[in-house]
Parts: structure tokens; C-alpha cells; sequence
């Protein structure tokens, strides 16, 4: 273990990038995936042809990925832009049906009470919709945040650093604490931002965890 000792800041430096790339495309497709989820949800007729042809990107190996992308937007291939465009992709592949399945889930009498009472299609949005949709989208959120944080170390075959750069370093060198601390962090680094993922959920949406507090003591009827 003398090598991890040694080499205690570049390990540090690959942690940090690795984050920065996973939150970027964490937060993009966040910032996709809930417009096109909730759009797709309002087209009753077009839903599952939009989810589907969205989903269907996730079956798409990553490597190639990794190459057709660059080759579409022109951006160096070992760029952290095509990691976080790839990651992306890859997470609104997962997450856009999860948010349409969450807007879904809002009472529809909800929905038409506050239409009843003058609410704008954006203030129903906001106000009503998004709030009782996100504990779901959080959930599903969760599962994106763990899956894209294993993603971004696929990224060190072709050239763009990362944990998984001591992956591929350690088995070229045969240096088996390399591989096994890119490892240990990557795991680590996913729990770390899923129980953030979940605190988050929390403190936006503070009543499910009431919730589940009055279902667990059994005062709810």
C-alpha cells in the first residue's frame, strides 16, 4: 500500500474530477429529463413511442458511444464535454421515464382543482405537479446518480482522466493497489452522492419523510 501513500495527491485530483464530471452530467440530464418526462406525460398519445425511442439510446454500448460522439459535435474525443455529453445521454436515457411515471402519479383531480382555481400551466408546474412528482423523481434519481458515477470511468479508455484512470493504469503496470483504490473510491464516491441525493429529497420535499413517519406509527388512516 506504500504506492497509494505515494501517490496520495493525484489519487485526490482524479476523486475530484471524477466528481465534477458525474455532478455536470448528473445535473444536465436532470435539467432535461424533467421538461421532456412532464412533456411527454401531457402527449398521451405519443408517451411510450417518446419513452421508448429515449431508452432505447441506453442500449447503445458505451465505447462506440465514447467515438460517435465527438464525430457528431466536433469536440476533442478525450474532452471532459464528451464524457459529460456521453453520461448524459446515457442518464436521461434512464431517468425520462421515471419523471413522466411520476407526473403520471399526481391525482388528477388535483390537477384539475387547480385549473378550476386560475392556475397558469406554469404556476400549476411548479407549485402543484413538480412538488408531488418529486420524492418519485428522486428515487429514480438515485439510481442515475450511482449508475453515471460508474459510467465516468469507462471514459479513461479513451484518454479522459478519471477514477477510472488507475483502473486502466493499474492493470497495464500490474500495480494492484492502483486498481484497487480506483475501486474502493468509485464505490465510495457513489454511496457519498447517493445519501447526498436522498438529504436532498428530504429537504425539498420535507412532508414524504413526514409521511413515512405517520405510516410507520400507524397514525395514518
Amino acid at each position: 500500500m506504500s504506492w497509494i501513500g505515494a501517490n496520495l495527491s493525484w489519487i485526490g485530483h482524479l476523486a475530484v474530477v471524477h466528481l465534477v464530471l458525474a455532478l455536470a452530467a448528473v445535473t444536465l440530464s436532470l435539467l432535461i429529463s424533467v421538461p421532456v418526462g412532464w412533456a411527454a406525460n401531457r402527449w398521451r398519445l405519443g408517451r411510450e413511442a417518446v419513452i421508448a425511442l429515449i431508452g432505447i439510446l441506453y442500449a447503445i454500448p458505451s465505447l462506440p458511444m465514447f467515438i460517435v460522439i465527438p464525430v457528431i459535435t466536433g469536440v476533442p474525443i478525450r474532452s471532459s464535454l464528451t464524457v459529460v455529453i456521453v453520461l448524459s445521454i446515457y442518464a436521461v436515457a434512464l431517468l425520462v421515464r421515471t419523471v413522466a411515471d411520476a407526473f403520471a402519479a399526481v391525482p388528477a383531480d388535483v390537477v384539475r382543482a387547480c385549473s378550476a382555481m386560475g392556475y397558469s400551466l406554469w404556476q400549476r408546474f411548479w407549485e402543484v405537479e413538480l412538488p408531488l412528482a418529486g420524492p418519485v423523481i428522486v428515487a429514480g434519481l438515485r439510481v442515475v446518480v450511482v449508475n453515471t458515477v460508474s459510467l465516468v470511468t469507462v471514459g479513461a479508455v479513451v484518454g479522459s482522466a478519471s477514477l477510472g484512470t488507475l483502473f486502466t493504469e493499474g492493470f497495464q503496470r500490474g500495480i494492484i493497489p492502483e486498481v484497487l483504490a480506483g475501486l474502493v473510491l468509485t464505490a465510495a464516491l457513489a454511496l457519498a452522492l447517493d445519501a447526498f441525493t436522498v438529504l436532498g429529497g428530504r429537504i425539498l420535499f420535507p412532508w414524504t419523510r413526514i409521511s413515512g413517519k405517520e405510516v410507520a406509527h400507524g397514525t395514518v388512516s
